[in-house]
């Protein structure tokens, strides 16, 4: 039985949702798996195709079309003096152009609407937490909230934290909700007996 490669394989979203073939979309994975495995893809033309079960002309097909894209490049070492290609190197671009990423709608993204995927939650520090809150005007103690957190590490249920300043305004908002009913006063109903007044 033939041995697959078996590590991991990455399918950025501007790959994803650009407007080329879905098999050049999963020809840009196995490349990304074999990147990933050995540091560097080196494999033929003839590896993809009987990996695939395609021929050699569609693979070429999808090498070039991730290549107009400016998804991956390709470099041919030639045996000197001559045509004749003793290897190649894929190389898949660190972030590859967004130039024809497309929503369904055909309405192109701007960067700005894109998530950068190495901008992962960074947690706060108590300073942060206490200007934050300063700032929001609140009585939060900066301190508490800081342990609650950390000792579920960081975590809203089951998920991650994503947005600490968005559970202190939660937080603010439970707050206020609390000293609203610990304010409110005896609702009375009309006619009835409540004395005279008198202590």
């Amino acid at each position: 039985m033939k041995e697959n490669p078996n590590y991991y394989a990455i399918i950025p979203s501007e790959v994803r949702y650009a407007e080329i073939t879905p098999n050049a979309k999963l020809l840009y994975a196995e490349i990304s798996a074999l990147t990933n495995m050995n540091g560097k893809c080196n494999a033929s033309t003839n590896y993809f195709a009987k990996l695939y079960k395609v021929s050699k002309t569609s693979i070429q097909n999808w090498l070039k079309c991730l290549e107009d894209n400016k998804f991956i490049t390709r470099k041919n070492i030639y045996k000197e003096g001559s045509k004749e290609i003793l290897s190649r190197y894929i190389k898949l671009f660190e972030y590859p152009t967004q130039d024809k990423l497309r929503d369904n709608n055909n309405i192109t993204y701007s960067n700005n609407n894109l998530t950068d995927s190495k901008a992962r939650f960074k947690k706060p520090t108590v300073n942060d937490i206490k200007e934050y809150c300063l700032h929001r005007n609140n009585s939060i103690d900066s301190e508490t909230f800081f342990d609650f957190y950390e000792s579920k590490d960081w975590k809203v249920g089951k998920n991650k934290m994503k947005d600490w300043k968005a559970c202190v305004r939660t937080w603010e908002k439970r707050q206020n909700k609390t000293t609203n009913n610990n304010t409110t006063s005896h609702r009375h109903q009309a006619g009835g007996d409540y004395g005279d007044g008198k202590f």
